[in-house]
């Protein structure tokens, strides 16, 4: 009888955990469309992030990469809540991941973030050892820094469950 018992109970799991995992799936599903949906920088609007990131009244008193690029973007007026790169690494609710980046989007490696100027030329803006200025994110010394990672702003009116982009495996 106890084995009976034991044997319908694990039953009962088993359909819960798949009951579960199906909502699961279609969740994720759900934020996918989401994402696609949420408003996020058009090309000109990356064009005043670029154009706030030659202002020299925000390289005299931001000296290192995140509180640059925030600085910036809210000088462009796409304002979000400071975070240290390595957190935009791993993903905000105020970015969405992309893979081909636009003038205006983030470019982050764990450690370091820039805004990108010319995604044909791979050119971005940051911080770096002689001071604000351009590189190319597909240079020696940023490779050697990791998978590189690009994030796009999402415009206010996004909600939380909009802002996340999900990837598959095959998209890290």
């Amino acid at each position: 009888m106890l084995a009976l018992v034991v044997c319908r109970i694990a039953s009962l799991l088993s359909s819960a955990q798949q009951e579960i995992g199906g909502y699961k799936n279609l969740n994720a599903i759900a934020a996918r469309e989401n994402a696609r949906q949420a408003p996020t920088l058009s090309p000109d609007d990356g064009l005043l992030i670029i154009a706030a990131a030659l202002d020299s009244r925000i390289h005299l008193t931001k000296s290192d990469c995140s509180h640059l690029v925030h600085a910036i973007y809210v000088r462009a007026g796409f304002p979000y809540s400071y975070v240290r790169s390595s957190d935009l690494y791993v993903g905000t609710d105020e970015f969405q991941r992309v893979t081909r980046p636009q003038p205006g989007d983030v470019v982050v490696w764990r450690g370091h973030v820039g805004i990108v100027v010319n995604p044909a030329q791979h050119i971005f803006f940051s911080a770096m050892r002689a001071g604000a200025g351009i590189d190319d994110y597909d240079a020696p010394y940023w490779t050697r820094r990791g998978q590189v990672r690009f994030y796009r702003y999402i415009k206010q009116g996004g909600t939380k469950s909009q802002n996340r982009l999900l990837f598959t495996d095959q998209d890290k």
